[in-house]
């Protein structure tokens, strides 16, 4: 495949030095997801009627669980990268280099979140609520995380927004160079980091809008986020053309994200239907953090 036409550019970098400290900017990227959906969470427990500072109390133990989740269910999913003969274990730690299932990070940053609920008195279904639309935007951010480490791309292709990739060091965290001095370039594909990334910030949109516009019953936000998410998620895992470990044909991750659309789209349509019957509005939340039976069905 040639070089001809337009294409987007891919970093030679993936990191920079600040004295001994490595900087990473998969990290970086991860890191300005995390802040702005702890803005936009406060924002938005804020107007339901909670206190801003509880989303911090609550993120300090949401966070770390969700980046420990993300990492585990990586590292589980794909032991061979770090346990097989020529690998080195110590590097199933080094989040830096990438891989953070987006599965692990939400399963244990819902049990870091009940921690931090449970602690300050308030509805972890009304937290989730409205956490979903600043996750979603979170995960838009990290991927360009993956864009800066040549990761995370599909198939071959002459489209003129292809992907031109790099090889990189891992150990430099620079693409390696070639006779003339100049980068080697792997190829270009289809950049399946920018379409997920894009409809991320498409879904975060639709939940921000259809939670202003209709009266949703409690725990649907975070319910239309996950059946939104996995939706896109599924055929982006078809689409991508890099190692993963499959069942029947297929990529882990797609038969994962075909069965928690399932569930999601499920629960959305369930909490949907009752939104008449039960106590809809997941706020306001009282001045004292706390919220009544009714707000936690």
């Amino acid at each position: 495949m040639t070089d001809n036409g337009p294409f987007i550019p891919s970093p030679t970098v993936s990191a920079f030095h600040i004295g001994p400290l490595t900087i990473h900017f998969y990290a970086l990227c991860i890191m300005a997801g995390i802040i702005f959906a702890v803005w936009l969470t406060s924002r938005r427990w804020h107007a339901r009627g909670g206190q801003a500072e509880q989303v911090l109390d609550i993120c300090v133990w949401a966070v770390p669980a969700g980046i420990i989740g993300g990492r585990a269910y990586h590292v589980i999913t794909d032991p061979e990268l770090y346990f097989q003969p020529g690998r080195n274990p110590w590097n199933a730690f080094a989040i830096w280099d990438g891989g953070l299932g987006i599965w692990g990070a939400v399963a244990l940053g819902i049990v870091g979140a009940w921690v931090g609920c449970r602690r300050k008195h308030v509805s972890l279904v009304a937290f989730m609520d409205a956490a979903a639309p600043g996750l979603v935007f979170a995960q838009a951010l990290g991927r360009w995380g993956n864009w800066f480490n040549n990761e995370l791309y599909g198939d071959p292709t002459t489209l003129p927004w292809k992907l031109q990739i790099h090889q990189m060091d891992p150990a430099s965290g620079s693409a390696v160079l070639g006779p003339s001095g100049a980068p080697v370039v792997i190829g270009y594909f289809q950049p399946t980091f920018l379409y997920e990334s894009i409809w991320c910030v498409a879904v975060g949109a639709v939940l921000l809008y259809l939670d202003r516009r209709f009266v949703l019953g409690a725990g649907s936000v975070f319910a239309l986020y996950v059946a939104g998410y996995t939706a896109g998620r599924f055929a982006f895992e078809l689409m991508r053309s890099d190692y993963a470990n499959l069942i029947l044909g297929l990529r882990v991750n797609t038969w994962v994200a075909g069965l928690i659309f399932l569930a999601g789209a499920a629960a959305f349509a369930l909490l949907f239907r009752r939104r008449r019957s039960t106590a809809v509005d997941p706020g306001p939340i009282p001045a004292s953090g706390k919220v009544s039976q009714n707000e936690l069905s």
